[in-house]
């Protein structure tokens, strides 16, 4: 199968406009992607330390940020057609790339093996079930949720327009029964935290939950057949789905002092539907997660067998799941919301500042083997994010903007002109 096969979604290569979807099949497959349990974690620490009204502010606040950071990056890939990982040869080079190709993959890989692990045990301990059939269903969920991926965009499409509908309507039933038991509106505002969290400290929290799949978004946003599409998948992805995952999670926090919705569910009654949450939900962001790793796979090792790498990855996800990535999430969500969102500075700068706005045709660049300037204005960005007592993951792609465009000006670095042809 070559790369331009459209079954095998152009990994190293420009997606054409005759392949590009609309905003329905976009925005569908972005809410698959970001309705996960992990996000309702953070919603849980703000809904004990805010009052309802300021607490919805935080989200909005943090996830319009998302959503902005996200759309930028859409726009990105719907006027080249490529992905993130694609998009950094021309940042960091052709050799240089491979950095963030290691960084990517490695975090989705990491988060792969979590679901895994998060599937298998909560069935087990639902079901009271032996470690040796845990760690069975570890194996079994790890082959399952990477199907979907292996069929390519088309397969996340279908699964998304089937479990998209169906969390919806469970995630509704569950804040009305929530909103019930609370004494409705006027209960919610009563509420007093038992807890203190900055505003900050609040905004990072909502911010980089997910800003490592915002990065990684341009991999379906590249799918796009407008602007306006990518824009607005952008914003409705990860502003509203990845928004409203925080809300129920702080409901649940508010309420039952417990931010997973499965085991809100389960509080509230409805244990099959509890566990038919679990499944849809984690299996929906799953195979996009290892789509991602399969795309950076492809790109570091030069193949277009996506297939072939999809089905590693899923191996390699399993194997963490088995050795216990399942205890890792908390100092692993911190990693993610330091390391990555400085690569996404360094292309939104190289593209609007350095290529003004029109990338070459990527089969024509002449690109270096190492592009010093964006990989040392990403290392002065994950510096920056580390160090950060404010927002970090913001501080980071600000920090790394700004690097590469000063670096650019003061060295002059060359663009390509390779003329730009039609997609």
């Amino acid at each position: 199968m070559t790369q331009n096969d459209p079954g095998n979604d152009y990994p190293l290569s420009e997606v054409p406009m005759h392949a590009r979807k609309g905003l329905a099949s976009t925005a569908m497959v972005l809410l698959g992607f970001t309705f996960f349990t992990a996000t309702m974690f953070a919603g849980g620490k703000l809904g004990v330390a805010f009052d309802f009204a300021e607490m919805m502010a935080v989200i909005i606040v943090g996830n319009l940020l998302l959503g902005i950071y996200a759309a930028a990056l859409g726009f990105i890939a719907f006027k080249s057609g490529l992905n993130s990982v694609l998009m950094g040869r021309f940042c960091f080079g052709e050799v240089g790339s491979k950095l963030s190709d290691l960084i990517l993959g490695f975090t989705q890989i990491g988060w792969y093996a979590w679901g895994t692990a998060t599937a298998a045990v909560v069935l087990g301990k639902y079901f009271e079930l032996s470690e040796g059939t845990v760690l069975g269903l570890m194996v079994l969920f790890g082959m399952i949720f990477c199907a979907t991926a292996y069929v390519g965009y088309r397969g996340l499409e279908i699964l998304s327009y089937i479990a998209v509908p169906a969390m919806m309507l469970l995630l509704t039933l569950s804040m009305w029964v929530a909103t019930v038991k609370i004494g409705g509106l006027d209960g919610l505002l009563a509420v007093v935290p038992t807890e203190t969290l900055d505003w900050s400290t609040a905004v990072t929290l909502v911010f980089g939950t997910f800003v490592s799949g915002a990065t990684q978004a341009t991999n379906w946003t590249r799918f796009s057949r407008s602007a306006r599409v990518a824009v607005l998948a952008s914003l409705i992805g990860f502003f509203f789905g990845n928004g409203l995952m925080v809300v129920i999670g702080a409901y649940g926090a508010i309420v039952y002092q417990q931010p997973d919705v499965v085991e809100v569910l389960l509080l509230q009654g409805f244990a099959m539907a509890a566990m038919a949450m679990l499944l849809i939900n984690i299996w929906s962001t799953q195979d996009n997660t290892i789509y991602n790793f399969a795309v950076a796979g492809c790109n570091l090792l030069r193949t277009g067998r996506r297939k072939t790498v999809t089905l590693g990855g899923a191996v390699i996800g399993t194997l963490l799941a088995l050795l216990g990535m399942y205890d890792m999430l908390v100092p692993y969500l911190i990693l993610l919301g330091t390391v990555i969102p400085p690569i996404g500075g360094v292309i939104m700068a190289d593209f609007f500042f350095r290529y003004r706005g029109h990338y070459p045709k990527l089969a024509n660049a002449r690109l270096p083997a190492f592009n010093w300037s964006g990989l040392t204005a990403y290392a002065v960005g994950t510096v920056a994010a580390f160090s950060s007592p404010w927002v970090a993951p913001l501080v980071g792609i600000a920090a790394a903007a700004l690097t590469y465009m000063l670096l650019t000006a003061v060295l002059g670095v060359r663009t390509v002109h390779a003329p730009q042809q039609d997609l």
